[in-house]
């Protein structure tokens, strides 16, 4: 049955395309590419170019230029995005670093650190989406898909099980470090 949406005999001559030049598009993005998986966006963004720009594209051979064209295009594309990429994580380590040297400068950090890590994961994080997220009860059930009753006792439970820990009954000012540390 043919989509109302598609051009009658669009879809046979993309096939025919992709059939005829999938071949020679993978080797010049292996050539190009330092991962698999590269190699493989390439060649799909190459091809879905091809397939929305169909009447663009032209008919013989002229059709495997279009794409190697395609896939240049793709490709610097690709690599702006990953300098963009590494540009932003390089900034993010630094300012991690930063952020870890002021927060390592306090000597309740180390046993906060140790006392959140020895609770169960389920402590760990409703701990954690109350202190670091700061969210509501509410917020926390939706997020944990239960209901806000049974977030405040688990709350009340696990705070208490951390002032354990910390060997401490104050449970407030206990999460306060805590509260906007990347974990």
């Amino acid at each position: 049955m043919q989509d109302p949406r598609v051009p009658f005999g669009a879809r046979d001559r993309f096939e025919a395309l992709y059939r005829a030049c999938y071949p020679a598009v993978q080797r010049y993005a292996l050539r190009r590419t330092d991962s698999v998986d590269d190699v493989a966006d390439v060649i799909a963004e190459t091809f879905l170019a091809a397939w929305r720009r169909l009447d663009d594209v032209p008919e013989g051979d002229a059709a495997l230029l279009w794409l190697y064209g395609a896939a240049r295009r793709v490709l610097a594309n690709h690599r702006r995005g990953e300098s963009r990429r590494s540009a932003l994580a390089a900034r993010l380590r630094g300012e991690l670093a930063v952020r870890q040297e002021t927060t390592l400068a306090d000597p309740r950090t180390e046993a906060i650190h140790a006392a959140f890590a020895a609770l169960d994961p389920a402590d760990r994080e409703v701990l954690a989406l109350a202190s670091w997220e700061g969210l509501t009860g509410p917020q926390i059930a939706t997020v944990l898909g239960c209901s806000s009753t049974a977030v405040r006792i688990r709350l009340h439970k696990a705070r208490k099980r951390l002032a354990r820990l910390l060997g401490t009954t104050d449970e407030a000012p206990v999460m306060t470090p805590l509260r906007g540390e990347a974990r």
